[in-house]
């Protein structure tokens, strides 16, 4: 399955991504709103790697690597992952820094939650963040998320925002969706 928007390709994560990913995730300030560098080791990215792999397995979807069309570019990831301590289905992302402020958080997060309301069915979807990252915060405020509480998550204080499907106000044309068989679904 691809998940596509006007300028990004989503596509589940391989193997070969971990080199990507482990330099990504070495970034200070890449990492700073994830649990910082220290929690970055080479074990935990593997270990989430593999945790995206069971997703895939389990739910049909996960966290992603985000690709620009342009270039071929991966720049980030994005998805939907269930929430460990609830259960509930997560919406996330990150990206390396050179492709900040562009928008790209707000166009994977609005495909991501548009999937997951239209095409898997979900009532809520939730969203985590740590209370200083304001880019983040704003992503989730213009998608129409709302603050709910402050709670513990991954042993960091984060707040916590959720949207419901029928609040959710998605885009025409926002992400189309190709299944194993190259069949396009458009949204």
């Amino acid at each position: 399955m691809l998940i596509e928007t006007e300028r990004l390709t989503m596509r589940p994560f391989t193997p070969g991504d971990l080199p990507e990913l482990l330099r990504m995730r070495a970034d200070e300030e890449v990492v700073r709103y994830l649990g910082g560098v220290a929690k970055q080791t080479p074990e935990f990215t593997e270990q989430r790697l593999r945790f995206h792999f069971d997703c895939y397995e389990k739910y049909g979807y996960g966290m992603f690597a985000v690709v620009r069309k342009s270039d071929g570019e991966f720049i980030g990831w994005g998805g939907l992952q269930p929430l460990e301590e609830s259960g509930e289905t997560e919406v996330g992302y990150g990206f390396d820094k050179p492709y900040w402020g562009q928008g790209y958080a707000t166009e994977v997060a609005a495909a991501w939650l548009r999937y997951g309301f239209e095409t898997v069915g979900h009532a809520r979807i939730v969203a985590v963040a740590v209370p200083e990252n304001a880019g983040s915060r704003h992503v989730l405020e213009k998608l129409g998320m709302s603050y709910e509480k402050n709670a513990e998550h991954y042993g960091i204080d984060c707040v916590f925002y959720a949207i419901r499907r029928e609040e959710f106000a998605p885009r025409e044309g926002f992400y189309a969706v190709h299944d194993s068989s190259g069949a396009r679904q458009s949204g």
